[in-house]
């Protein structure tokens, strides 16, 4: 059993004299966040579906025990209506992550119009046989799918199940700590509610957030459940903006080795504490 704790992207222009030392070029931005943290989850391949020699070219920059984790490409969650979802394509892109066993799952998100239905129900059951083979998790941004019966068909496809902290807004999912799989993997958005439906504003304001310490802690105890219950557990923070993610990342990894110990997976270079590449935020 083992958590990796990290971040959703790691190519950020406003990162740069914050996460990253200033003047950090982009092409050397991936080797510099492994190693301060031993996953990163990887958006790009929602808007495309790489050649697989580039995902190929990310994993030789990093370590061995370092993971990624692929976020499924919009055609299999945002856009099924609209054609046949790539799967065969999208299981090419990542097979170099799947033969260095370095890929430590793929993230389905669905949007909040994906509500529990039987067609939807459905098409879950696609999704697992076209990824078949693949450590895939889901995840659920409207309330509807918050009842056991989703729980129940989940573990019986073999999908694991997104739990989220996101802001506490009716019709949204819960922070609720539940394993239907044998990888655990937990999503923290941010609370910024004044934003989260605000369609006038650009899409990185919803996840402009710093959670504090307080606000971390009350996810102890649902993480510490997590990792009881599977094989390994990925904690990725998504509210990127000014390097909020990286030093939230952080503090809730010190947090989890006070609790867990040796079970918390730190990067190739040891310990966050121990970073000197960490920058003010």
């Amino acid at each position: 059993m083992a958590v990796y704790v990290g971040t959703a992207g790691f190519s950020y222009r406003d990162w740069d004299g914050t996460f990253y030392p200033a003047g950090t070029r982009p092409a050397g931005m991936l080797e510099t966040y492994a190693r301060s943290f031993p996953v990163v989850e990887i958006n790009s391949t929602y808007y495309a579906i790489p050649e697989p020699s580039r995902i190929d070219a990310m994993a030789r920059r990093t370590t061995d025990r370092f993971h990624f984790t692929v976020k499924a490409n919009r055609r299999m969650t945002h856009e099924i209506a609209e054609g046949p979802p790539p799967f065969d394509e999208f299981r090419r892109a990542v097979r170099p992550l799947h033969d260095r066993g370095r890929l430590g799952c793929v993230l389905a998100q669905f949007p909040w119009g994906f509500k529990n239905t039987e067609g939807n129900r459905s098409y879950l059951e696609t999704m697992a046989a076209g990824l078949d083979g693949l450590d895939t998790v889901v995840e659920f941004r409207n309330s509807s799918w918050e009842e056991e019966e989703t729980f129940d068909l989940l573990a019986g496809l073999g999908l694991g199940y997104c739990c989220v902290d996101e802001p506490r807004l009716r019709g949204l999912v819960s922070g609720s700590a539940r394993v239907t799989s044998r990888i655990g993997y937990v999503r923290f958005h941010g609370r910024n509610a004044a934003n989260w439906w605000d369609s006038g504003r650009e899409s990185w304001e919803r996840y402009d957030y710093l959670y504090s310490e307080s606000e971390l802690e009350e996810w102890l105890p649902g993480v510490e459940a997590i990792e009881s219950g599977s094989d390994r557990v990925y904690v990725i923070f998504n509210n990127h903006y000014k390097g909020q993610a990286p030093a939230n990342a952080r503090m809730f990894e010190e947090m989890l080795r006070g609790l867990l110990g040796d079970r918390v997976i730190t990067a190739e270079g040891g310990p966050a504490t121990q970073d000197p590449l960490w920058g003010q935020t």
